[in-house]
């Protein structure tokens, strides 16, 4: 065994209740000699944590100064309360069974994060004065700020490294590492020329755009237009070529019409939401018809789901590292984008690495989501737009969108039947197989979408009842897939292993997403192309985690708020992240998606640390990464782990 290894004890629990010789039902088969008891187990890494931060305290503070702890690392939130005793009514609600969102959880959004924030015309270093003059907020006295900043995290900082120049000068928590002997803000003009070649991130929102959103400047014709026909009646499939084109002469061809996208003149494209001038060309006036669109072949591809809160583009970039084929944003908002949110759109943004990138949008009426299609349509690059209809939260729920689309079947056809007609895009839509256990309704909606314009769907074989309990239902998505062809189908559900995708492609489905799957091992990926079972360190997870808050800092930034930002992300991770059990542990292989891990001691002290689902510990891992949390910090995970029960 590896120095620093830890062993399991004889009195640790491996005879006691944890059984190790019968296999319990719903639990993760691990090997005997690494079951404990839970008991045990918190206390390990306590004593571990304690001895580490003696070590530290030790090598640091030669005069032996003890660092008090911050106060929200003692503090307990697993279930969403503080040490100490409960009121009765709480206990009454601890006693209910886990589900959906943890809904009480603390404030995570603060007003703000440094109380002396530095003036924006200084950390960009402009040579013209603050446009607010003596009424703006912000400090201008750069030791004055300095005197009140936390200290740096780190001696290296990722922008400068990455990029050439740090963009937070000053504020950025590890400016040590590009600040020159004068405070000013040192440059690698080799490297920032190389890089300047580079394609950058695209989908951002143009200003310009949202302040024409914001003020409801922004005109949609083709969307009107779209839904005033859907509203005089469904068309029958032979029409919709005649449809998309607006009212002309009888001879004039439809294909060579020409409209105004956002009522601006004839010299403005339909690609730009801004007057501009310059030469039209065919793309520009010239409208495809449907069977013109791009096609989108993505058969026998790995599909990343699109995942909320999680599935953010620093994520999305680990997971393209590994393997994935297909990408897609978060989940957005129509409405929300339509009101220009600046934090919506930026679920929109697209990493120079995604090849085959789609959005995702939520909604449940055909008039917001039509606009809003044709919005993105001339606004942001995609390769196809995603509908949500598998979206099981009540929020969502019960305003019409997600899962409830598949209760209102004219609502659900005219959105559908909308965006088809404004997109230049494929669209596709992603739905369960119902509302209530055991009364399926996907079979019967497939057909319908087909005729409708969705270029593929894809299944997840849970319906919303279910959430995401018990197992997927398979047999019943091999049924939809006869039933959907010659259109393709996707499923997803309960992938952890390749395995489980080899068994999965049996079905005929034209490909499989991975959804909490690639939360719990973003390397699975890996193991379904090389066909293999990866039994990967505790180091290398480190190192996986590492990278992601390197591309947190690239996307969030680096000062106190993106620092910050980037923490409350992969403490958001963490809490999928120590579900998984490392492949050498395992009695019995592939560990299955809704197996509980019981308690096990690893092969090292960090990877028991990772194991662990108690937040304090996912905290110590991000202060391994990104320095010391803030005072008064405390952190509740977004779901609820019910997966298990």
């Amino acid at each position: 065994m590896a120095e620093g290894a830890v062993e399991a004890p004889a009195d640790s629990g491996a005879d006691g209740d944890s059984g190790a010789s019968v296999l319990e039902r719903g639990v993760a088969p691990i090997k005997p000699q690494y079951l404990t008891t839970k008991e045990y187990f918190h206390g390990f890494l306590e004593a571990k944590g304690q001895e580490k931060l003696c070590q530290e305290t030790e090598a640091g503070d030669p005069d032996g100064k003890e660092v008090a702890e911050p106060e929200a690392k003692r503090i307990r939130l697993e279930d969403g309360q503080t040490e100490g005793a409960a009121e009765p009514g709480e206990q009454r609600q601890a006693q209910k069974r886990a589900r959906g969102q943890n809904k009480g959880r603390p404030h995570m959004k603060p007003a703000h994060y440094d109380k002396n924030r530095l003036c924006p015309s200084l950390i960009q270093e402009s040579p013209a004065k603050c446009f607010f003059g003596d009424r703006c907020r912000f400090l201008h006295d750069v030791g004055r700020y300095l005197e009140s900043k936390p200290p740096d995290l780190g001696p290296r900082c990722v922008l400068f490294e990455t990029y050439g120049r740090c963009p937070y000068g000053v504020t950025c928590r590890f400016a040590g590492a590009h600040l020159g002997p004068e405070g000013q803000n040192l440059v690698l003009e080799e490297l920032l020329a190389r890089r300047a070649h580079l394609p950058p991130l695209r989908n951002a929102l143009d200003k310009a755009l949202q302040r024409q959103l914001r003020k409801r400047q922004v005109r949609f014709e083709r969307a009107e237009q779209a839904l005033h026909r859907l509203s005089q009646g469904p068309a029958p499939a032979a029409a919709v070529t005649k449809l998309i084109a607006p009212e002309s002469d009888p001879g004039q061809n439809h294909c060579a019409a020409q409209w105004d996208p956002v009522g601006l003149g004839a010299g403005t494209p339909p690609g730009s939401p801004v007057q501009t001038c310059g030469p039209l060309t065919d793309e520009d006036m010239v409208r495809l018809r449907p069977c013109e669109k791009k096609r989108l072949d993505i058969s026998g591809k790995l599909y990343l789901a699109p995942l909320t809160t999680c599935g953010n583009l620093p994520f999305r970039r680990i997971c393209k590292r590994f393997g994935a084929d297909v990408t897609c944003g978060e989940m957005a908002i129509c409405t929300n984008l339509l009101q220009g949110q600046t934090s919506e759109w930026a679920l929109l943004r697209r990493h120079p690495c995604e090849d085959i990138f789609g959005v995702q949008l939520e909604g449940g009426f055909p008039d917001t989501m039509t606009k809003c299609a044709e919005l993105l349509n001339r606004t942001i690059e995609v390769d196809f737009v995603d509908i949500n209809v598998g979206c099981p939260i009540d929020l969502v729920y019960k305003k019409g969108g997600g899962c409830a689309l598949m209760n209102r079947p004219a609502k659900f056809q005219q959105i559908v039947r909308g965006m088809s007609q404004v997109l230049d895009v494929p669209l596709t839509v992603k739905i369960r197989t119902g509302i209530q256990e055991h009364v399926n309704l996907a079979h019967r909606l497939l057909p319908e979408l087909r005729a409708w314009g969705a270029a593929l769907v894809t299944l997840h074989g849970r319906s919303r009842e279910q959430r995401y309990t018990k197992l997927a239902d398979w047999q019943y998505i091999q049924q939809c897939v006869e039933v959907a062809s010659p259109m393709p189908l996707f499923g997803n559900g309960d992938i952890l292993s390749y395995e489980d995708a080899n068994h999965a492609k049996q079905t005929g489905v034209a490909g499989i997403m991975i959804a909490r799957g690639a939360l719990l091992k973003p390397w699975l990926f890996t193991e379904i192309k090389e066909q293999r079972h990866w039994d990967i360190s505790s180091s290398e997870r480190l190192d996986i985690l590492r990278d992601f808050t390197h591309y947190g800092l690239e996307h969030w930034g680096s000062d106190t708020q993106g620092v910050e930002k980037t923490r409350r992300f992969l403490l958001e991770w963490l809490s999928f992240l120590c579900r998984y059990v490392p492949v050498g542990l395992l009695e019995l292989l592939p560990q299955r998606i809704n197996e509980r891990p019981p308690y096990y001691l690893g092969r090292d002290y960090l990877e028991t640390l990772m194991a662990s689902q108690q937040a304090a510990d996912w905290i110590r891992i991000s202060e391994m990464l990104l320095g010391p949390v803030p005072p008064n910090f405390a952190f509740l995970p977004k779901h609820k782990a019910n997966a298990y029960k």
